[in-house]
């Protein structure tokens, strides 16, 4: 079971075939348990221009969404209290290891120093 963090997601949206290539192997591996937050749905929102919408719409439709609950909410903090100033993780970052953690899920993602409250095993390469 695979979360997928943002940055991954862009490269797939903007049709980089080695992206996409790894994006399919992905979801093979995963056997199609693959997953994203609220959190990738909001920054993938912030950065989306008018003609895109639709594409991205039906992409993640495909995928499935975790819910955030009150128990993430604590672990991300507890992420930021603890390198927030160190590593600069910011909220986003948190929350989603939080999820990751959790919910026991890899995280695949391109920007492992965003994750230093993780360990090796936690990612999906």
């Amino acid at each position: 079971m695979i979360l997928v963090d943002t940055d991954v997601l862009i490269w797939v949206f903007r049709g980089q075939e080695s992206w996409i290539k790894e994006f399919e192997k992905m979801v093979g591996d995963a056997r199609g348990n693959v997953f994203i937050t609220p959190v990738q749905i909001a920054e993938i929102y912030a950065g989306l221009r008018p003609k895109e919408v639709q594409k991205v719409e039906d992409f993640l439709a495909s995928l499935r969404s975790v819910d955030l609950d009150d128990e993430m909410g604590k672990i991300a903090g507890g992420y930021i209290n603890k390198y927030g100033k160190s590593h600069s993780v910011t909220m986003a970052d948190a929350l989603i290891a939080a999820t990751a953690s959790t919910k026991n899920l890899k995280l695949w993602t391109s920007n492992k120093k965003h994750y230093p409250m993780l360990d090796a095993d936690n990612f999906y390469d």
